[in-house]
C-alpha cells in the first residue's frame, strides 16, 4: 500500500512556500511558520489531506471512471505526462484549450479529425491528394497531437480533476466548478484554496515536490485500479459458475440416465439367459 513519507517531502522542498507578502490570507490553516520571509506548509496537514485525496481517487479509478490531470507549468508537465501515462489516465500539459469540459462535444469533434485522418492514411486516400494538402493535413494532425493526443481516449466529461497550480490553471478550475466536476489539486501558499474541493497544501513550484505528492496520488488510483480489475475478475468466475451449474446438473442427469438403462439391460440380459438355460433343461 502506497505511504506518503514526512522525511520524502522535506528532501523534496514540498514545505516551501511562496514569499510572506505574496501569501493569500485564506491559506493560513496550513501555515506552520514563517522562516526568513517564506511561509513553511506545515507538512503533517499535507500529508493528512493527501491520504484523503488519495482514497478518494481511489474509489473513482475503482468505479471505472476518468480523473483529468491539468499541468501546463514547465517543472510539472514532464512528471505529470508520466505519471498519468503509466495508469492509462487523459492528461493536459500543453495549452488548456478553453471550453474543453464547458463545450466538451466540441473538443471531442477535434479529437475525431485525428481518427479520421489517421484513416486517410489507411485506407490510401491520403496518397491521393496534392503534396501541398498532405503538408496542411499533416501539420494539422501534429498540432491535434500536441494539443489533444494525451485525451483521445477521454470520450465523455471526466469525474475528476486533478490540477497542479490553481492559479496557472484558472480557466480549468472554472471549468471544472461550473459542471459540479471536483477538484483535487497542489495548493501553494499565494493560492485560494476556497476554489478546490480537495486541497493538498505543498510547493508547486519544484518538480520534486510535485513528483513526491503525484507520485503517491498515482499509486492509489493504480491500487483502485487493481481491485477494479480483480473484482470484474470475481464477477466473471461467479457468473462462470453459476452457468456451470446447470451444466453440471444436466450432466448428472444424464449419467444417472445411463446408469439406470445399463442396470435395465443387465437385468434384462439375465432374464434371457435364464430363460434359455431353462429351455435347454427342459429338452
Amino acid at each position: 500500500m502506497a505511504k506518503l513519507e514526512f522525511d520524502k517531502l522535506i528532501d523534496a522542498g514540498a514545505h516551501f512556500g511562496h514569499l510572506k507578502r505574496k501569501w493569500n490570507p485564506a491559506m493560513a490553516p496550513y501555515i506552520f511558520m514563517e522562516r526568513n520571509g517564506i511561509h513553511i506548509i506545515d507538512l503533517y496537514k499535507t500529508i493528512a489531506l493527501a491520504e484523503g485525496a488519495g482514497a478518494a481517487l481511489r474509489q473513482v479509478a475503482k468505479s471505472g471512471r476518468k480523473i483529468l490531470f491539468v499541468a501546463t507549468k514547465k517543472q510539472a508537465k514532464d512528471v505529470v505526462a508520466t505519471l498519468a501515462k503509466d495508469i492509462n489516465m487523459p492528461y493536459v500539459t500543453e495549452r488548456w484549450p478553453g471550453g474543453m469540459l464547458t463545450n466538451f462535444p466540441t473538443i471531442r469533434k477535434a479529437v475525431k479529425k485525428m481518427s479520421t485522418i489517421d484513416k486517410m492514411h489507411k485506407d490510401g486516400t491520403f496518397e491521393t491528394l496534392s503534396k501541398r494538402e498532405r503538408l496542411q493535413i499533416t501539420r494539422q494532425r501534429e498540432k491535434l497531437e500536441k494539443n489533444l493526443g494525451s485525451i483521445q481516449d477521454l470520450t465523455r466529461l471526466p469525474s475528476a480533476l486533478f490540477v497542479v497550480d490553481i492559479m496557472k490553471e484558472t480557466i480549468a478550475v472554472r471549468e471544472a466548478q461550473r459542471l459540479g466536476i471536483p477538484v483535487f489539486a497542489l495548493v501553494d501558499t499565494n493560492s485560494d484554496p476556497n476554489d478546490v474541493d480537495f486541497v493538498i497544501p505543498a510547493n508547486d513550484d519544484a518538480s520534486d515536490s510535485i513528483d513526491a505528492i503525484l507520485g503517491y496520488i498515482c499509486e492509489e488510483i493504480k491500487e483502485g485500479l487493481q481491485e477494479r480489475k480483480a473484482e470484474k475478475g470475481d464477477a466473471a468466475e461467479d457468473a462462470e459458475d453459476q452457468d456451470a451449474a446447470p451444466k453440471r446438473e444436466r450432466k448428472g442427469k444424464a449419467t444417472a440416465k445411463k446408469a439406470i438403462a445399463k442396470e435395465d439391460q443387465d437385468a434384462m440380459n439375465a432374464a434371457i439367459a435364464s430363460k434359455v438355460a431353462k429351455s435347454e433343461d427342459e429338452e
